[in-house]
């Protein structure tokens, strides 16, 4: 059974291209690429995020309470029906993040958020996570909403793997064929000389890191990917409303 659990403290940055590449050139020895991000290399990653009907886990985030909490499917890259995917929750309190995934092959995730049955256990997943997403399944009636990818590159702190920074790009969305193996499309959701810097800790940012933060001049910001596009999907659907209205009323 594998352990998939993590706690820990999530900065975010809004950084474009040239920031990116001033911050990389600064690691020096004090950070290493993880094995899919060497030579300048991003991946991809795509998620499917489930909600309740009327969007209420995204709208409560909104509102930026104390506690809130996402699900999530993740693959790394366009799955098939046998890839391993992982199925997350991803929980906030205070500003403490943990997330709790299982992993799944594609078609066992998908039979689980449908039916809501635990699938055979296997050497693989994480029965009490699943156990743990099935209420959650249940209490929520979750629904698959909106297709959310982009492309990553990640580092991991050369003397403490556990601190992390990301960097994610082409960021695309779609709230029509909500399905992984469908392959990358959809709207873009940043501009493209823009990327969202993630620094992530368990207690404390390494100074020298701080240092290149102040160095760059950049602030903290609070960049939620399924907040903004859930955001982007209301104003559009204010402005399908006022036109509505226009040819009613011409």
């Amino acid at each position: 059974m594998s352990i998939e659990v993590f706690n820990r403290v999530e900065e975010k940055y809004i950084v474009t291209k040239a920031q990116y590449e001033k911050m990389v050139s600064l690691f020096g020895t004090m950070m290493k690429c993880d094995e899919y991000s060497k030579n300048g290399k991003f991946y991809q990653i795509c998620n499917i995020y489930y909600d309740t009907a009327d969007n209420n886990l995204i709208r409560t985030s909104l509102l930026k309470p104390r506690y809130k909490e996402k699900f999530r499917l993740r693959s790394y890259g366009t799955p098939k029906e046998d890839t391993k995917v992982f199925l997350e929750v991803k929980k906030k309190y205070n500003g403490i993040v943990n997330k709790r995934r299982s992993t799944l092959s594609l078609q066992e995730a998908y039979e689980f958020t449908d039916t809501n049955v635990i699938p055979e256990i296997k050497p693989y997943m994480n029965e009490q996570v699943l156990k743990e997403l099935r209420y959650s399944l249940s209490l929520y009636k979750l629904q698959p909403k909106v297709f959310i990818s982009y492309e990553r590159r990640a580092f991991f702190g050369a003397e403490d793997d556990s601190f992390r920074v990301t960097f994610d790009k082409n960021i695309i969305t779609r709230r029509y064929d909500v399905a992984l193996e469908k392959g990358v499309y959809g709207e873009k959701l940043i501009k493209d000389n823009t990327m969202i810097l993630e620094v992530k800790y368990t207690e404390r940012m390494p100074l020298w890191f701080i240092a290149i933060i102040r160095k760059l001049g950049l602030e903290k910001g609070s960049f939620s990917k399924y907040g903004t596009e859930y955001n982007r999907f209301l104003a559009n659907k204010k402005m399908e409303y006022n036109d509505m209205e226009v040819v009613k009323y011409a």
